[in-house]
């Protein structure tokens, strides 16, 4: 057999695809990677006419000196016996537009389920397959290069701080005389609280004037209540002492 795909990418950029059996594992259509298996193996079911035939096998990829890539397979059918095998050589070639030409040649032998159907129908098969391969081979590959990642921004640990300014600060004006006793009555205010507060007393000059104290009055009282009972005892000796005269 002998194909050929266009695909609009340049041939680097392929070959960078078929270096990692990842993403040739990946562009083949319908595969179902086995968990745990190598790039490849797992199972694929094929669509020829109105039958779909499910294989499990694997597929590799070697690339030679020349610059071609020699691919192989075998599977074998899941529900049956029938085996599938294929040897194909891949050749690469740019062309003027800025893409490339894929050329597959090769050989392939089936038994089975595969030998029994009409061979135009496993001929158009077989170039589906190999056209949605190429062009799936095409977008795994990056079209453009990784763009460089920004610089990241300086820590603040690593900005530079300016120097303070050498100019004095301007002295602060005094507050007026409401002012200084509203921050006065603010700062005794601080640490107290919410009851302390609401029945604290004013202070400045909305305080209440405290009454006059009455100390003299109080002293004066309690030195003349002495004195009036001296004075009333002495009154009575001399009235008696006159008594007795008479």
């Amino acid at each position: 057999m002998e194909h050929q795909v266009y695909v609009p990418a340049p041939s680097a950029r392929l070959r960078q695809a078929l270096a990692d059996p990842a993403r040739v594992a990946r562009a083949v259509p319908g595969l179902q990677q086995d968990a745990g298996a190598a790039p490849g193996t797992g199972r694929l079911k094929v669509r020829i006419g109105s039958h779909s035939i499910t294989y499990r096998g694997s597929l590799r990829v070697t690339a030679h000196d020349d610059g071609t890539y020699e691919v192989d397979g075998d599977a074998t059918e899941a529900r049956g016996t029938g085996t599938v095998k294929l040897a194909l050589a891949v050749r690469l070639a740019d062309t003027d537009e800025g893409g490339c030409t894929v050329t597959v040649t090769g050989t392939a032998s089936a038994g089975g389920r595969v030998a029994e159907l009409p061979v135009e129908a496993v001929a158009s098969a077989a170039t589906r397959l190999l056209n949605r391969f190429v062009e799936a081979l095409a977008e795994e590959t990056p079209k453009e290069l990784p763009e460089a990642a920004p610089d990241e921004p300086a820590s603040v640990f690593e900005t530079e701080v300016p120097p303070p300014s050498l100019a004095p600060e301007p002295e602060e004006e005094p507050l007026p005389e409401i002012f200084a006793e509203a921050a006065h009555a603010r700062r005794t205010m601080i640490g107290r609280s919410a009851e302390e507060v609401d029945h604290a007393p004013p202070r400045g000059r909305y305080a209440p004037v405290p009454a006059p104290q009455t100390v003299a009055a109080a002293s004066a009282l309690r030195w003349a209540a002495p004195a009036a009972a001296l004075a009333l005892a002495s009154a009575i000796v001399v009235t008696r002492a006159l008594r007795k005269r008479r």
